[in-house]
């Protein structure tokens, strides 16, 4: 029987859970958190009232805010800031695997955000085609030589300064994507990748379903988290790019489906492979 004891247990550790999503996306929703932890919006709302006394969390209608939002690019520029130097070298690794005359799909993630600046930093192009509904990632290739950036209809969401909604949908139906390049708000084996809204899940899942092999951009803190929406299962991938924390067991268990793993590690940024499908799968960047 549980105690009150483990009851209170649990609820701190679905707070913290609560205050860490508000962190990095910078706002949540009532409805979608009891669909998350299997829970009442009462018990939701008894969390959130906790987290705004100890001020990690301003309530607000349906929901609750990041504390002292000033500007909407707030929730993009917090996510950037966490793992830093993790996703640069995840980022780095990422652009190693792209070859000239592809056409790539990059999320709107922090992550993806940082390859696109190691792609513009590689340089060299002659022709490569983005697709891409992160407006910041469109544009940091916008205008450089050699690579074309395209971009889905859609709405504008300000906290994570991404396209989303049906409208994409129908260009993403007629491009040819070679390597879709994706990061996300959670990683397992059972639930693959998934996003903290079911917007950005969407667009995402287009973007996998038309890309020939699909690449995760995905530093340790993501694994072993299941976020709110599943957008690719883990057997749609193609290989994984992380770091060097990622855990053992989970990158052991991906190698056994025949998954890649590149581990970035050192300043150097090239990518390891510790696992590898057929030659056919994965050309580009093989150790």
């Amino acid at each position: 029987m549980e105690t009150g004891e483990n009851r209170d247990v649990f609820a701190r550790e679905r707070q913290q859970d609560i205050a860490r999503s508000v962190e990095e996306h910078g706002r949540v929703r009532v409805a979608d958190l009891a669909l998350r932890f299997a829970v009442s919006e009462v018990t939701i709302r008894k969390d959130l009232r906790v987290l705004e006394t100890e001020g990690r969390v301003v309530r607000a209608h349906g929901g609750a805010l990041a504390p002292g939002r000033s500007r909407p690019e707030r929730a993009f520029e917090v996510r950037e800031r966490l793992q830093r130097t993790e996703k640069e070298r995840i980022g780095s690794a990422a652009a190693a695997l792209v070859a000239d005359g592809e056409s790539i799909a990059l999320d709107a993630s922090t992550t993806a955000l940082a390859m696109a600046r190691a792609l513009n930093a590689r340089g060299g192009w002659v022709h490569l085609t983005v697709m891409t509904n992160g407006l910041r990632i469109a544009t940091e290739l916008a205008g450089h030589s050699g690579i074309t950036v395209a971009m889905p209809g859609g709405f504008v969401r300000s906290e994570a300064l991404s396209v989303v909604g049906p409208l994409g949908g129908g260009l993403l139906e007629k491009v040819n994507i070679q390597k879709a390049f994706m990061g996300a708000a959670g990683f397992t084996l059972e639930t693959g990748l998934s996003d903290a809204t079911d917007e950005e899940a969407q667009i995402k899942r287009l973007m996998v379903l038309g890309a020939r092999e699909v690449v995760a951009l995905i530093d340790h803190t993501k694994w072993g988290r299941a976020a709110f929406a599943t957008f690719c299962p883990t057997d749609r991938l193609t290989a994984v790019v992380t770091d060097e924390a990622a855990p053992s067991d989970m990158s052991s268990a991906l190698r056994a489906r025949g998954i890649i793993v590149y581990a970035a590690s050192g300043p150097e940024n090239v990518p390891t492979a510790t696992s590898r499908r057929p030659a056919n799968r994965m050309s580009a960047g093989k150790a």
